[in-house]
């Protein structure tokens, strides 16, 4: 089939000052040969993909990987050709890819999580990908390629975290902090379900811009030290769930925001992983703090699901060419977005 675009990883994969080593200076567009499927694959020629802050992590070094992965965990496209023991999937099937391939229902185990595209297997910062069937999963009614390529990692974190491990009910009130794709997909969710939903962010434009996305109240961390204590008071006696973004930086003010009996789920650590816990506080409000690492392909399908009948649509705040991923890539380090960034092939 000729050859194709893609990007891969290039240089030294130890640690970096990642002040100082730009985006550019670890992933280059090349061309390679478009792969052929054996029996088992399906082609897909990818239409968008969607950033997240590891991917970030695996251009500055902080993730290792070896030279020439491809990057890029999330990406939305459609079958061009299938392999003759193939079943699922048909030329002309609309389909994003999955997180962990190998992770079908149950919990989380060694061997089903240790497959992610971007790291340990190539990713989709190409034209064209030869996948196994697990791979892949259907794209909401509805959706856009741009829309669907958010879908993998961060609204399945949010959703795994807001549902599968928090249940949040009608009524319950949920803090998120910040406005990336996790934190603006959690907001959806629990405003969908009925429950109010409280925000802590770095502006007061964004404390505005978050309002306005249906945040029942925004507060400005650079402005308030003590905003954990904050929204405890607002929600009259805290919320019931947190989901925290920013551990070493946030997980002390998500202690002191959540109420007694209350949940923090840890889904980042955007602010450093050394986070110095309040154990009195947690002990004393009989806390529950658990980790959320993306989700299973039967969580996947429930997200869908929701996402269908609620009509959800995800929060896009730039659309970068596909030639311009080092650039989209600053743009995502710079903090100055509103939701997810996306690459449009």
């Amino acid at each position: 089939m000729g050859t194709m675009k893609t990007y891969e990883f290039y240089g030294s994969a130890s640690p970096v000052d990642t002040e100082q080593v730009a985006p550019a200076e670890r992933i280059r567009l090349v061309e390679r040969d478009t792969p052929v499927v054996n029996a088992r694959q399906v082609l897909v020629q990818w239409r968008a993909a969607a950033l997240n802050y590891r991917d970030y992590m695996v251009v500055s070094g902080e993730i290792p990987v070896p030279e020439g992965r491809i990057p890029l965990a999330d990406a939305a496209g459609e079958v061009v050709a299938v392999g003759e023991a193939v079943t699922a999937w048909e030329v002309g099937d609309r389909v994003m890819s999955r997180y962990f391939p190998d992770w079908e229902q149950g919990v989380p185990t060694t061997a089903s999580t240790s497959r992610s595209p971007g790291i340990s297997i190539d990713g989709y910062a190409c034209q064209f990908s030869a996948v196994e069937e697990n791979q892949i999963a259907p794209l909401p009614n509805e959706y856009s390629f741009a829309e669907a390529a958010t879908l993998p990692c961060a609204a399945l974190t949010a959703w795994c975290a807001v549902f599968e491990t928090g249940n949040l009910q009608i009524g319950q009130s949920l803090l998120i902090e910040g406005s990336g794709g996790v934190s603006l997909f959690a907001l959806q969710f629990a405003k969908a379900a009925g429950a109010r939903v409280y925000a802590a962010t770095s502006s007061s434009d964004k404390v505005a811009q978050l309002e306005a996305l249906g945040a029942d109240r925004a507060v400005n961390y650079r402005k308030d030290e003590q905003w954990g204590n904050t929204v405890y008071d607002l929600a009259g006696e805290g919320v019931d769930q947190v989901v925290d973004i920013g551990a070493a930086a946030t997980l002390n003010h998500a202690i002191d925001a959540a109420c007694a009996g209350g949940l923090v789920t840890c889904v980042g650590f955007l602010g450093g992983t050394d986070a110095g816990l309040a154990i009195r506080k947690i002990t004393r409000k009989r806390l529950r703090l658990a980790g959320v690492g993306v989700g299973s392909m039967a969580m996947q399908k429930r997200m869908v699901a929701a996402i269908e009948n609620t009509g959800i649509k995800p929060v896009i705040d730039r659309t970068f060419p596909f030639e311009q991923l080092p650039q989209a890539m600053e743009y995502q380090v710079s903090g100055g977005h509103i939701g997810k960034i996306v690459l449009g092939f």
